[in-house]
């Protein structure tokens, strides 16, 4: 049987749910191909992408949630293996909202208080929760739990929660949704990755107003930009071809980089921002040319506090081992 040339032999088609921003864009575009790949990329919200995948794993690979992903390890279902790129990263001070009539002035003030959150598992809360306890002494179990939708009602978990005694979580009736209960006062605060209809109607008030000099002296402290999100790959589409994650691993670090240096351009704005520069300036001197670093070794100590975070908030049931969450071939590069 004669042996085809390179050129000739078909490549192994992947389809890649993403989100469609700045460092992906060259992705979307075609101007960056992964090796070998024949990718086919689909632009669609982070929402749907993530209960698509956990649900019922419709992509070969996808936009993650870090914290589903965790759950997804420790549970052993849905069998999926990450690539350390992190297309999605926030500071999420600015995402705790609160009824100005709850008592909430600092966050001390939350023990006790009801509040609310579209899933408790999503990475949003998991790194609100986090932050509230290392730098606040405020712990999950302080507060009680309500989730369910933010805007509209039934929204459910992606994943099943087996939650310790002392973390009380409700469901909220199907009827009613977050932003309408701390309108009304039912709730007293919100952990959210969206901001809530009732604060664009006035309604409601940021617990950190000032949250961009917080979220800038959390950096100081800690030297974490949090992720929100990796990359997967379905298990079965990595066990035949584990290349893909290594290939598809460097082709994101290459659009993000293309990014990177397009986003300083200043013959034209590359965002639609008057002051874009001068923020980028500001942002390179306190964190770095690459201030959104993909690689499990430039984020070790960020995923270890994540995989900390995860264990103590009762979503997973062990401490995960940071070299176990990734394709093995993605922890290093090639050196020559």
């Amino acid at each position: 049987m004669p042996v085809l040339p390179w050129y000739a032999v078909s490549k192994p088609e992947i389809a890649l749910a993403c989100d469609l921003n700045d460092r992906t864009r060259d992705l979307a575009t075609g101007a960056v191909e992964p090796t070998g790949i024949d990718l086919n990329f689909l632009p669609f919200e982070v929402e749907e992408t993530f209960w698509r995948m956990l649900k019922h794993q419709e992509f070969q690979a996808a936009e993650m949630s870090m914290s589903s992903y965790l759950m997804a390890r420790d549970q052993g279902w849905p069998e999926l293996i990450a690539i350390p790129a992190f297309p999605s990263r926030f500071f999420r001070h600015s995402c705790v909202f609160i009824n100005p009539d709850s008592g909430i002035e600092e966050p001390a003030d939350l023990e006790g208080k009801n509040v609310g959150v579209p899933e408790y598992q999503m990475t949003a809360s998991l790194m609100v929760r986090g932050m509230l306890q290392d730098q606040y002494g405020v712990c999950p179990e302080d507060m009680v739990w309500y989730h369910g939708g933010e805007e509209e009602g039934g929204r459910e978990e992606k994943l099943t929660l087996d939650l310790p005694e002392q973390i009380e979580l409700h469901s909220i009736p199907e009827d009613r949704t977050l932003s309408g209960m701390l309108d009304a006062g039912d709730l007293d605060a919100l952990v959210s990755a969206r901001a809530p209809s009732s604060f664009y109607e006035g309604s409601v008030e940021r617990l950190f107003p000032d949250f961009k000099r917080v979220e800038k002296e959390y950096y100081q402290e800690t030297g974490f930009f949090p992720i929100m999100h990796a990359v997967v790959l379905r298990q079965d589409v990595y066990d035949e071809h584990p290349w893909i994650a290594k290939e598809l691993y460097k082709a994101f670090e290459r659009s993000k980089q293309n990014f990177l240096e397009r986003i300083g351009k200043m013959n034209e704005l590359q965002v639609g921002l008057p002051w874009l520069i001068d923020e980028l300036e500001e942002t390179r001197d306190l964190m770095g040319w690459d201030y959104w670093p993909y690689g499990v070794e430039q984020n070790r100590e960020l995923l270890d506090t994540m995989t900390r975070y995860s264990h103590q908030q009762g979503l997973t049931k062990e401490k995960l081992d940071v070299d176990e969450l990734f394709a093995p071939n993605t922890y290093a590069d090639f050196k020559v």
